[in-house]
């Protein structure tokens, strides 16, 4: 009861704030909200108080704005949308600030020792009470800890889940409202794309998982030392409301001038900030999603990029790397039926889409670009421009690619503000290439192999038994069998065959375990298996599973 009654005190601040930026209408798209629309008209608030000042989009970000952390992270996120909303509306919604001003250092003290369960004196050497940074989910504290390592601390705002989760609610109901009553609403997938965006916001309030995500990402670029910098987590003081990390020292990525007083050479950043993008998303597929400039800074003693904020992080399943891969391969190539053909596979698009007319219209969008010089065109403006493209041909919102979208602009962002010249395609095609060939080639394969083996290892000792049942069954007449076909001729013809290409199947598994084994083993032909030589069962594994090829073959060599 007290739930429903904060919510409904929320969904009037909503309406208020909609009210008096005159933005009530968005909501009456939904034909179910139509009579709200009489009701606000007879509301002193639509007819007193002054007229705001600016057009419907910077009315909408100052509305955002205003509503609180829920919002102005969705309008961030909207930003990135242009396939989705007119140009005019993101990019004032990429203006949407996310600096609010501090709460109390009392507050961020009793947070800490409710948290660890300790006085702050007893942790900290050192806590300055200044905070160094202040945003809507939380704001950082330097200090010292008791055995002389500089940390950041950050600390959650009080009361914020609390709104944060009345606000998710409010927009799980139109989310559903506008699914149930809208067809655009089904085509966008607003309810999954709700799920998503309060799946990302809930990790962002848990800091203990962003700090799950910074020891993730730390470890995925421990072999590349010179790319990316991590902070280290000081996992015996986090908490769900608490991060400690190790303090970072570097130059903001926007302070162009001090990055050149530093030496730091502009082409390499350009270059290495494509790079590790790639990297994150092909490599690890995992990736943080979250690099505008006010999160990410430069080593002026090596000019590698240093990370922080790791709130909200991308991931992708093994099909939308491989769909996503292909697409910008094939955009490089300018082969646009694999585009097109791409889009089906992965089932982005409906089954039935005419993919003659799709790939024209992929064509059509694609070629003009191509006509620029390379380093002119734009990875993230192209794909962009493929998405409103795709929206005439049904193409469902892929919730799992709006971060990486977001990501995707902000990187190549930050890429050519240091080298307005770079060629983002020449940075990304061998990186996707050797994707794809890890993927789909040998490597591939014998990776397969490898990340499969321990389940052959509880599966294979059962297929003697399984194989001997089947065999005993079938030689009883046991076997069930459901037969429609009268000709009973062509039925055991076909029996025939079935039982051979099972032969056959089973002797092909016997001998690509065996070679899985004997190339995991190639190192060390002494070593022993079952107390007999490697070398002995490089000449057993073949004659035994020929043997048992002609042992099984025997059975269906029938008894017409």
């Amino acid at each position: 009861m007290r739930q429903s009654l904060l919510r409904f005190v929320r969904i009037l601040h909503i309406t208020r704030v909609l009210v008096r930026y005159r933005l009530d209408e968005v909501l009456y798209f939904l034909p179910i909200l139509k009579p709200y629309q009489a009701i606000l008209r007879l509301s002193p608030m639509s007819w007193l108080g002054s007229k705001p000042q600016g057009d419907f989009a910077e009315r909408l970000r100052q509305a955002l704005e205003t509503l609180g952390p829920t919002f102005i992270k969705l309008g961030q996120m909207l930003s990135t949308r242009r396939d989705l909303l007119p140009d005019y509306i993101t990019q004032e919604l990429a203006k949407l600030q996310d600096a609010v001003p501090p709460f109390p250092s009392d507050q961020a003290r009793e947070i800490i020792e409710k948290a660890l369960g300790k006085p702050v004196s007893s942790i900290f050497t050192e806590f300055d009470s200044q905070p160094a940074a202040a945003a809507s989910i939380a704001q950082v504290h330097f200090g010292v800890l008791q055995d002389g390592r500089k940390v950041a601390i950050k600390v959650r705002r009080p009361g914020l889940r609390r709104i944060i989760d009345q606000d998710l609610a409010i927009l799980g109901l139109l989310a559903d409202l506008a699914e149930r009553y809208s067809q655009e609403g089904r085509r966008l997938r607003v309810r999954a794309v709700v799920a998503e965006y309060a799946k990302t916001l809930r990790g962002e309030l848990d800091l203990l998982r962003e700090a799950a995500n910074a020891s993730q990402l730390r470890r995925n670029f421990a072999a590349d030392p010179d790319l990316l910098y991590i902070p280290e987590i000081y996992w015996d003081f986090c908490s769900s409301s608490v991060l400690v990390m190790e303090r970072i020292y570097g130059i903001p990525i926007g302070q162009l001038d001090a990055l050149r007083k530093a030496g730091i050479n502009f082409d390499q950043l350009s270059r290495r900030a494509a790079d590790i993008f790639f990297r994150q998303v092909f490599r690890d597929a995992y990736f943080h999603a979250d690099m505008h400039p006010g999160n990410i800074f430069i080593d002026p003693q090596n000019g590698r990029f240093i990370a922080v904020d790791f709130g909200i992080m991308g991931s992708l399943d093994d099909a939308s790397q491989h769909y996503l891969a292909e697409n910008m391969i094939a955009f490089f190539q300018r082969d646009y039926r694999r585009v097109a053909e791409a889009h089906v596979e992965a089932g982005w698009v409906p089954p039935d889409t005419n993919v003659q007319d799709f790939e024209a219209a992929i064509r059509a969008i694609a070629e003009p670009v191509f006509e620029k010089p390379l380093n002119e065109i734009s990875v993230a403006n192209l794909l962009l421009r493929l998405f409103q493209t795709t929206r005439a041909f049904h193409m469902q919102t892929q919730p799992q690619l709006l971060l990486l979208q977001k990501t995707l602009v902000n990187v190549e962002g930050i890429a050519r503000d240091f080298n307005p010249a770079l060629n983002m395609w020449e940075v990304a095609t061998p990186l996707l290439t050797d994707w794809l060939s890890r993927q789909r080639g040998p490597r591939g394969w014998w990776t397969e192999m490898k990340r499969h083996f321990p389940e052959w290892g509880l599966v294979v000792p059962e297929i003697p038994i399984l194989l001997h049942n089947i065999l005993r069954q079938t030689q009883q007449g046991e076997l069930p069998l459901v037969i429609r076909n009268q000709d009973l001729e062509g039925i055991r013809q076909e029996l025939r065959r079935g039982m051979l290409r099972l032969s056959f199947g089973v002797s092909g598994t016997f001998i690509v375990i065996g070679i899985g084994i004997m190339a995991a083993l190639a190192h060390k032909l002494d070593f022993a298996i079952l107390d007999l030589p490697l070398w002995a069962w490089l000449i057993l594994v073949p004659g035994l599973t020929w043997i048992g090829f002609r042992w099984v073959s025997s059975f269906f060599k029938v008894r017409d």
